[in-house]
Parts: structure tokens; sequence; C-alpha cells
């Protein structure tokens, strides 16, 4: 039996890995969040409340437990919330790695934990595993600390740096490219999107799968688990409208500057994914087959309503 702890089981991948990992009957699943369970299923796991930037929470919650794996999703993702609410970002993105990292050392536990290109400067991608951090903001910043927190330990641990995930959680409480681009077209409303960004966005899904192969195996080291294509939001939404066969007329092209946002954007990340499908056998979909898997989550979601 492969006992595996989720942090942050209320958010966007905490969910599809709940849901993924349940569909081997050989895990059993430990899903914590702070607060109340907000996934609408109760049934194969298990759900305790834990507040990841307490550390006796975390160190009673894991004593108990006892798992062999722990996925670290909880995070402060709010690039720009982090700008301005240093001391909050540092509590949940850095200081609960390193209280995890002690539970983990106590109980010889596995740790998998979820990074993010925004620790690179952006002049050079897309990146390999063993390219040179450089952040450019605070989030960068602290998910760097975060890593550093992780490699250093003695523990066992593994790393899956991703990049601009998008996807649907069950209360649709998230909003992402696509569905952003697709409400404002139609409203009938004009957007402008930049063209000089380049990513490699990542299905929900897809992230989940990457983290489950490795927590499965308990493979050690740093992955790289995204998308596959490389593009700027201008042709993500260009490619959503074509999808959803809305009006492309109402998108414009912009460039970064058109924006003043606290935080900056590293302009060109996405990472090169030949380890994890060399090591992993790890295959995202297409950006393309991205947009049609979200189409058929927000039917489902109109049929249930």
């Amino acid at each position: 039996m492969n006992k595996i702890l989720i942090t942050g089981s209320n958010g966007l991948l905490g969910q599809k890995l709940v849901e993924l990992l349940l569909k081997n009957a050989k895990n059993q699943v430990i899903a914590t969040a702070r607060g109340e369970n907000r996934l609408p299923f109760t049934d194969g796991y298990e759900y305790k409340s834990m507040d990841i930037t307490n550390r006796e929470q975390v160190q009673d919650v894991i004593d108990k437990v006892k798992p062999n794996v722990i996925i670290h999703t909880a995070a402060m993702t709010n690039v720009d919330q982090c700008e301005s609410e240093k001391d909050t970002c540092w509590q949940q993105n850095v200081s609960s790695v390193e209280y995890l990292v002690e539970a983990c050392k106590k109980n010889d536990c596995f740790l998998l934990h979820i990074s993010t290109d925004f620790i690179f400067d952006g002049k050079a991608g897309p990146y390999k595993e063993d390219a040179e951090a450089n952040p450019i903001s605070f989030y960068g910043w602290s998910k760097y600390a975060a890593e550093k927190a992780v490699t250093n330990s003695d523990i066992r641990w593994g790393i899956a740096r991703t990049v601009l995930v998008y996807g649907i959680a069950h209360d649709m409480s998230r909003t992402n490219i696509i569905l952003w681009v697709k409400k404002s077209l139609e409203d009938g409303k004009n957007i402008k999107v930049v063209t000089d960004q380049w990513r490699t966005p990542t299905l929900a899904e897809d992230l989940a799968k990457g983290c489950v192969l490795i927590a499965e195996k308990e493979a050690e080291g740093i992955f790289n688990i995204s998308g596959k294509d490389f593009l700027t939001p201008y042709e993500m939404a260009m490619m959503t409208a074509d999808y959803f066969k809305l009006d492309k007329s109402l998108i414009s092209k912009a460039d970064s500057t058109t924006f003043s946002q606290p935080a900056k954007r590293p302009p060109r990340t996405g990472f090169d994914l030949s380890k994890s499908q060399q090591m992993l056998d790890y295959q995202p979909v297409s950006f393309m087959k991205g947009i049609e898997v979200l189409a058929g989550q927000i039917n489902s979601k109109i049929l249930e309503a």
C-alpha cells in the first residue's frame, strides 16, 4: 500500500491529484488543506485539516499519518500579491517547506515539491532542469528558496517544475487564459494579449499525471513537468477563439509594457521535457487538445447545473 499525503488538496492541482491517485487501488490517499474539505466527493480517501504555515500542525498530522510520500502542492501563487505581501508569501512558500522537510526527515517520507518556471529570468527559455536560476520577482525568489530548502536537506526528494497551469476546478473558482478569452469574446469584449512572453502552458491533468509518475516511482531529482507547445499568450488566445469559433477580431496584440503589474514576469520561459519523457515516460497533450479537454469539462458542468 502506498500512503500518499497531499497538501493543498482544495486547489486545482490538489483536486486533480486526489482523483488520479484514487484510480489506483494500491494508493491510500490523505488529502490535507487549510480549513474545510472543498472536494465534491468524500469517498475513497481521508481528509485532514492542516495549515502548512503552522509547524506544530504539520508535525502532528505527519507523525500520525506516517505517509510514504508527500506531494506538496500548497503555495501562494498570485505573483503580484507575493510582491506586496512578502511575509505571508515567505510563510506559505518557504517556511512551510522547511516544516515539511523536518517532518519528512523524522518519518522517512519522500517529498515531492512543486516548483515553477518563475525561478528563471526568462532570457533563455525553454529551460532544462540544470539551467541556472535567477528569479526576477519575489514569488520567484520564494520558490527558489523553497527548492534550496529541499535540495540541501538530507531527505529523499523530487521536484516537479511547471509552467502556466490551466484547468477547471470543481467549483469553477479559478479562471485561466482559455476561460478568460472564451468569456470575453462571448461577451463581445475587446481584449489585449501579449506577444512578447513565451510559455509551455500545462494542463492541470498533465501536471497531476507527471506528479504521480514521480511519486509512485519515488524518482529523485528535478523534473520539468509542463505542456509541450511553446506559445505566446496571444497565440493561446487565437487558438482558443478558433476552437470555440469566436470572433478573433476582438483580440489585439500588446506587449508587456501595456500592463502595469507590480511583479516582473520572465519574458521567455517554457521547458525542455526530454528528461521527463525519457525517465518517467511523461507525455503531455498538445495545447489544442488541452482546450478540447476543458471544453468537455465546461459542458459537463453545464449539464450538472
